[in-house]
């Protein structure tokens, strides 16, 4: 009797567990209901206001989203009050009038508005141009003027007395008054191109596949140089893919581009070239030769005949800015920023009138704002601190003021939040939107006012107008409404913290639970990963707080961390990853422990994984480094080994020249490991990732006897669109159903 006790209470538990894994249609509608589409629509609104600024500087306009549909809404700067931009009934009328079509006063759709003489505007909706008359609310269509036609393999001087052309490779100028033609160059060859550019996804078809015509030049303003380079791809390998898509074609199309990959010197390199208009010869510069991924930038300095360039040594661990005198054919070194771990980060703005350059730098230890003199060649740190400077905003050349965004300066703030400071030329700073919270700001072409979209992932949003030399509040614009979700039970992601591996720097990281929340049941516990080294994942403001929402109805606590080795605090903070890339999840483990320990219900023996592009690789390498700890994982569009990658990103974090830890760190290398489930996917035509990784990591895990999925999206690029991004969301999402919560999966469930 005991033992047929025991069996019946066993029975039961595991019908009462098998009933509680058992997903409806009701927790995929739920998931549907949170994606980005239902944005303003059914689920949240005015999560992040953009806003349109009126070309003559006299206001914005903007639109203001509810249940009951758009309201688009203006300002004036001088009555600084927020008012209807036009009569929604009146407008929608007039627009079904002239268009045959019934347009609803709440879904009216325009995409620009410009102020006209009486109080009048013009109007884009579909495409057309209209005038309308805000008394009478006449509609008349307005013809958009015809635009010059150019020709994009030439180029007219400011002038207009010269049109530069390209000709047998080779860069050629003629007079506009005498049609005189003048050769500059000589030694252009097929693949050996002057004036040309290379294109990131200049694609060729077939065997012997013709790169696309391109053409460029840049003028001096007044017409007196011209700057440009040569493209040589003699000895340039390509990368290849196979476009199967096609209905039309029972073969493939072979398509390739030119694409280096970590330590090939087999890459396209560009060569800065300038010409002297009047003498019409080449001007010689020490300027370097570059490939495709640290060619030189040049542009034209408002002195006739002088130039800024700037360049990144291959391995980027030098950066340079140059000041380049046709006139005498003589170079002067502004800036050389060097260190031993990649630079990715550097910025300059030259101040020609001011005789100054602001440039952004690590050399402190912190992003900070620095200032070149260029009479002097001083240098001066303008602001100071143990914080970091995200974004240069505004530069008031007349004030000597600087706006900028910068982040962890506030005491008791998160260090990712950020909010706009302005700092003189002498190095006074001032905090404009003293809120502790994550400040996205915008700024008027005269820099007299900005928006400003604050909230954090627990306040909802806040836009507002501010006058920016005191950052006070001009008016409130909007506020984000998540008044439909809130019934539903739907709350905030929650933001934890705790100590990172190195044992004293404090990490970052939220996580999101679904609206039927039970915290007597147990909870699979999925990692949504984006390592880097170049971005975050912790959620800074409230418009991302559904990003994860929608895989966590079906059962699932999802959680993001940014663990060392990721962007935005200090050098130190980013360096754990550079040549380490292979470590960088240790932290997502370590909070993962975390929250099982703070928290019943996460059940720590179901952990889950997945990422896109870097996230991929985080993802494949999380299954073959951490055996033990994730049990499922889903990679999309991975880099599986950096060798494969191309060249830049893997050289700027992974180190260069290419060595050893290359191969330690390689997703192939290690497909031995696998012991969990791992879904592969990629687009067969992604011209960003090359596929090949992926399916070399297959090819390893089928030698390796090792069980694991692959989906191969055939007309797909490095992001999925249409019914093909629905057809791989559902299938992650049923992949961590099925493998990861136990239970059956709904293929067939509704999209709206």
């Amino acid at each position: 009797m005991k033992q047929f006790c025991n069996a019946l209470i066993f029975f039961c538990f595991g019908v009462m567990f098998l009933q509680a894994q058992q997903l409806t249609q009701d927790n995929y509608k739920r998931a549907v209901s949170f994606m980005y589409d239902n944005y303003n629509n059914k689920t949240a609104f005015n999560l992040h206001t953009s806003i349109n600024w009126f070309e003559d500087g006299s206001g914005l306009w903007f639109v203001d989203y509810s249940n009951e549909g758009k309201a688009y809404k203006t300002i004036d700067f001088k009555k600084k009050k927020v008012t209807a931009l036009f009569d929604h009934e009146k407008l929608a009328a007039a627009l079904s009038d002239i268009t045959s079509k019934e347009v609803k006063a709440n879904a009216i759709s325009i995409s620009s508005a410009e102020p006209t003489e009486n109080e009048n505007m013009t109007i884009v909706a579909n495409r057309q141009k209209y005038a309308l008359n805000l008394k009478t609310y006449e509609l008349l269509e307005v013809a958009e003027e015809k635009k010059e036609e150019t020709n994009p393999h030439e180029s007219k001087s400011p002038d207009g007395k010269w049109i530069a052309y390209s000709k047998e490779y080779n860069l050629f100028i003629k007079s506009t008054e005498t049609n005189e033609e003048h050769q500059l160059s000589f030694d252009g060859q097929l693949g050996f191109e002057y004036a040309s550019w290379y294109g990131w996804y200049d694609k060729m078809e077939g065997e012997n596949g013709e790169r696309p015509k391109r053409f460029y030049v840049n003028w001096s303003e007044d017409s007196k140089w011209i700057s440009t380079s040569i493209v040589d791809t003699r000895n340039a390998e390509k990368m290849y893919l196979l476009d199967w898509s096609i209905d039309s074609l029972y073969k493939p199309k072979l398509l390739s581009y030119y694409r280096g990959s970590p330590g090939d010197t087999t890459m396209v390199h560009i060569t800065p070239v300038f010409y002297n208009v009047t003498t019409k010869k080449e001007v010689k510069t020490s300027l370097p030769t570059g490939t495709h991924i640290n060619s030189v930038s040049a542009g034209f300095a408002e002195a006739s005949g002088k130039l800024f360039a700037s360049y990144s040594d291959r391995g980027y661990l030098k950066e340079t800015v140059k000041l380049v005198d046709l006139n005498t054919n003589t170079e002067r070194t502004l800036i050389e920023e060097t260190s031993n771990t990649g630079i990715d980060n550097f910025e300059y703005r030259a101040l020609e009138d001011k005789q100054k350059i602001i440039f952004l730098s690590e050399r402190s230890g912190w992003r900070q704002l620095h200032m070149l003199d260029l009479k002097t060649n001083a240098v001066k740190q303008l602001t100071s601190g143990n914080y970091y400077v995200n974004d240069i905003e505004y530069i008031d050349e007349d004030n000597e003021t600087i706006y900028f965004l910068g982040s962890g300066k506030e005491v008791g703030n998160n260090p990712y939040h950020q909010q706009l400071y302005k700092v003189t030329f002498k190095g006074k700073e001032t905090l404009l939107t003293p809120e502790k919270v994550h400040h996205r700001v915008s700024f008027s072409e005269n820099g007299k006012y900005f928006v400003d979209n604050y909230s954090n992932i627990s306040t909802p949003t806040k836009t507002v107008l501010r006058e920016s030399r005191s950052g006070k509040i001009v008016a409130q614009l909007t506020t984000a409404n998540v008044s439909l979700a809130t019934p539903e039970g739907w709350s905030a992601p929650e933001a934890f913290s705790l100590t990172a591996k190195d044992g004293k720097t404090t990490i970052y990281g939220a996580f999101w639970k679904p609206t039927d929340f039970d915290s007597s049941k147990s909870y699979p516990i999925v990692d949504a990963t984006y390592t880097g080294p170049h971005t975050q994942r912790f959620p800074k403001s409230f418009d991302g707080v559904f990003s994860n929402q929608s895989l966590a109805e079906l059962g699932f606590i999802v959680v993001r961390i940014d663990g060392l080795g990721t962007s935005g605090r200090s050098k130190e903070f980013h360096d754990h990853s550079y040549k380490n890339m292979g470590n960088n999840l240790e932290d997502h483990v370590l909070a993962i422990k975390h929250l099982a320990k703070t928290y019943s219900w996460i059940d720590i023996d179901k952990v889950g994984i997945y990422g896109h592009s870097a996230g991929g690789f985080d993802t494949g390498r999380a299954l073959l480094a951490f055996p033990d700890f994730y049990k499922v994982g889903v990679a999309s569009s991975a880099d599986h080994d950096f060798r494969m990658e191309k060249a830049w990103w893997p050289e700027m974090y992974q180190g260069w020249p290419v060595d050893e830890t290359y191969h330690e760190v390689s997703n192939v290398t290690n497909a031995a490991n696998l012991k969990g489930k791992l879904l592969l996917t990629h687009g067969g035509i992604d011209d960003n990732v090359n596929p090949s990784a992926t399916f070399k990591l297959a090819e390893a895990l089928i030698k390796a006897d090792k069980d694991f999925d692959l989906v191969i999206f055939p007309s797909q690029r490095h992001g999925y669109t249409g019914d093909h991004r629905k057809y791989f969301m559902k299938k992650r999402w049923n992949y961590f159903v099925e493998h990861l919560l136990g239970a059956k999966p709904i293929w067939d469930f509704k999209w709206k």
